[in-house]
């Protein structure tokens, strides 16, 4: 069954992804009821699941609006969430909708019950992260510490490179540009910051990213790299070498940056 994935645009900068057949829906990470509500009433769907991530209220908001205008609508999501009418642990598969089923990975650090959602169902194989990893960068740590952090994205990071990233947020253009700070020499970097500011200009998003475009370019995905332990140990004013001591220290950079 062809499912596509389109983005509907919420809040400030948020992304909440529709996946459908033209007939039936789901959605990912909800914040805003009434956006969801006008597109699935605009191309005449019915919203038959939804996914969420984790609990922050950007991603929860408009779940119970929804659940109450789809009463058959069922919600996939973190086992601590009282929304989650399957409760997704590390390691299950669910099938969210039909033929399309997604493994659940725990990835815990933007906060400590976050998980994502990856399949190899589609065409290409697609990853909803939530707030974990973003185009070009990684989330705050909200509720956990930087070594869950780092072992959650590279976690994400050991998926096929072929992998269509689908994060929450348009902050594209921001991450790269401290990815530069981090990796002034990378090529591959300095390539993809002017095609995300052409797409910017264009009002288009950046999102989905490839994986692979992730691994040779995102510096929190590329803490055991030499160039990226070399300017933490400049951060820090002290040898780094650790991948879990170099995301510390560009995390904390990041967040003053």
């Amino acid at each position: 069954m062809d499912y596509s994935i389109r983005p509907i645009a919420a809040f400030d900068d948020n992304y909440i992804w529709l996946i459908d057949n033209g007939e039936i829906a789901a959605v990912v990470d909800p914040g805003d009821p009434k956006v969801v509500l006008d597109r699935l009433e605009a191309d005449n769907l019915k919203l038959v699941a939804i996914i969420n991530t984790h609990h922050h209220f950007d991603h929860t908001g408009g779940i119970s609006e929804l659940c109450e205008k789809y009463a058959d609508c069922v919600v996939y999501g973190p086992e601590s969430q009282e929304l989650s009418q399957v409760a997704c642990r590390d390691g299950d598969s669910v099938e969210v909708l039909p033929s399309l089923n997604f493994n659940v990975l725990e990835v815990p650090g933007h906060t400590l019950d976050h998980i994502a959602f990856h399949s190899s169902d589609m065409a290409t194989p697609v990853l909803f992260c939530g707030d974990t990893l973003f185009a070009g960068g990684c989330g705050r740590m909200f509720e956990g510490n930087p070594e869950q952090m780092q072992q959650s994205l590279e976690k994400l990071a050991s998926l096929s490179g072929q992998t269509l990233v689908y994060c929450a947020h348009e902050y594209t253009l921001g991450n790269l540009n401290f990815a530069l700070a981090v990796e002034p020499s990378n090529s591959a970097l300095a390539e993809r910051m002017e095609e995300a500011k052409a797409l910017r200009e264009d009002q288009q998003a950046t999102v989905p990213s490839l994986l692979s475009l992730e691994r040779a370019t995102n510096p929190f995905l590329r803490c055991r790299e030499s160039e990226v332990q070399k300017s933490a140990s400049q951060r820090a004013k002290n040898i780094v070498s650790s991948p879990a001591e170099t995301f510390a220290v560009i995390r904390k950079w990041k967040d003053n940056f």
